[in-house]
């Protein structure tokens, strides 16, 4: 009677192990990513430099299935934006206290083939002046007013970074106001200003 018992329990409880395995999996499965390219030089110039001497600009380009990718310099610092409105999102007003510069490539996270998050490579220049550091940054894309950054990974100081950036993607975005700080996540690493 005790061993019958048991053994209803555990099998019980492997069943409902595998139903959540098996509810997790199909969860998981309907988020992919897919990627494309930022290339200033092929993207419509919206607005340059105000003199000759000066950098600074700004670009509009054509990210997943053609989203506007709106991206901007000033002072030695990048900005990216996405949607329809990308200039007026938060996201175009968010950057890196440090010189920096972007990664051309752009990753898209979709849930049931539609965008939810970005994730981009930043190259923040170090304290010292030599060299630069690697931020991945989650943003968050909710056209409307709530397009912008949510966290912020250190590639260096994390082994896991792109893991970690999906993860944040997937678990923050849609939940996260655009009033925040995007969050650190990880070791700060170069993050910690």
């Amino acid at each position: 009677m005790i061993r019958t018992r048991f053994l209803v329990h555990a099998l019980s409880l492997l069943a409902g192990i595998g139903l959540f395995a098996t509810g997790s999996t199909s969860e998981a499965a309907s988020i992919t990513s897919v990627y494309t390219k930022i290339n200033l030089e092929t993207c419509p110039v919206l607005e340059g430099p105000s003199d000759e001497s000066t950098f600074g600009g700004s670009w509009l380009c054509r990210g997943y299935e053609g989203i506007p990718v709106y991206v901007a310099e000033g002072d030695l610092r990048m900005f990216v934006s996405f949607g329809p409105a990308a200039a007026n999102e938060p996201a175009a007003r968010q950057t890196l206290p440090q010189f920096n510069t972007i990664n051309e490539t752009l990753e898209w996270r979709l849930r049931d083939g539609k965008p939810f998050a970005t994730i981009l490579r930043w190259f923040p220049s170090n304290a010292d002046g030599n060299g630069s550091g690697s931020v991945l940054i989650v943003s968050q894309y909710l056209p409307g007013g709530g397009t912008c950054q949510i966290a912020r990974i250190d590639a260096k100081a994390n082994k896991n970074a792109n893991v970690m950036a999906r993860q944040a993607a997937d678990t923050l975005a849609g939940r996260v106001s655009c009033e925040d700080d995007p969050q650190v996540i990880g070791k700060p690493g170069i993050l910690s200003w």
